[in-house]
């Protein structure tokens, strides 16, 4: 039987969401892999794809502890597989009639799209953990701790391969990999302080390329 104090603060559509979401991103790093040229971005995306499937697992626990069935259907739940279809279909669109840069782009936005929604599913469940009581703080915070810093890396890391992607493909000097996987960001400060990093870091790549080339 459902526990039903637990359901009482917990809304079940958002953790429902939160679940389709993570499947939903299974299906999508496993398309975008396939997508993805730079050899560091394949090894980030690989690593975020085993990630995912363990957020799974850890939603579905969740959902267990409430007395409820993971595969149950909700209309929240519908509208989070449409748009994780959606993204699929995008890249696959991209894979067909792009060239194959272009298509990593596009694979690394719908990325960055789908660990938009994914991040605030987390930020919102953490909050319900504020609010807890001590047997909902159980359940909820060990599950936020573990999977929300992940969060923070998979979005903000895309969110700069994405941008120094489309700055390469403008041809203006890009950073790559980008200031947010070197400096280790997972924070939305540390993301803004990155961001303001590269254009120093910019200059750097463009003077070595142009001594390189006057030594040749």
């Amino acid at each position: 039987m459902p526990n039903n104090t637990l359901l009482a603060s917990v809304p079940v559509d958002l953790m429902y969401q939160a679940l389709e979401t993570e499947k939903g991103g299974v299906q999508i790093y496993t398309t975008a892999l396939r997508l993805a040229i730079s050899k560091d971005l394949r090894e980030e995306w690989n690593k975020y794809l085993e990630q995912t499937k363990n957020h799974v697992q850890v939603l579905s626990d969740i959902l267990r502890a409430l007395g409820l069935d993971p595969d149950v259907e909700t209309p929240g739940r519908k509208v989070v597989r449409y748009l994780g279809t959606s993204l699929v279909k995008t890249m696959e669109l991209a894979s067909r009639c792009a060239d194959p840069q272009a298509a990593q782009i596009v694979a690394a936005e719908c990325v960055t799209l789908a660990e938009t929604k994914d991040h605030l599913n987390w930020e919102l469940i953490g909050e319900l953990a504020k609010k807890a009581t001590a047997e909902e703080s159980a359940l909820l915070t060990p599950a936020y701790e573990q999977v929300e810093r992940e969060e923070d890396e998979h979005l903000y890391h895309t969110a700069g391969w994405t941008r120094e992607l489309w700055i390469q493909a403008l041809g203006m000097p890009a950073v790559l990999p980008p200031p947010e996987e070197t400096k280790k960001v997972d924070t939305a400060i540390e993301a803004a302080e990155a961001k303001k990093s590269r254009t120093a870091s910019a200059k750097v790549t463009t003077n070595t390329k142009a001594k390189k080339a006057s030594a040749r």
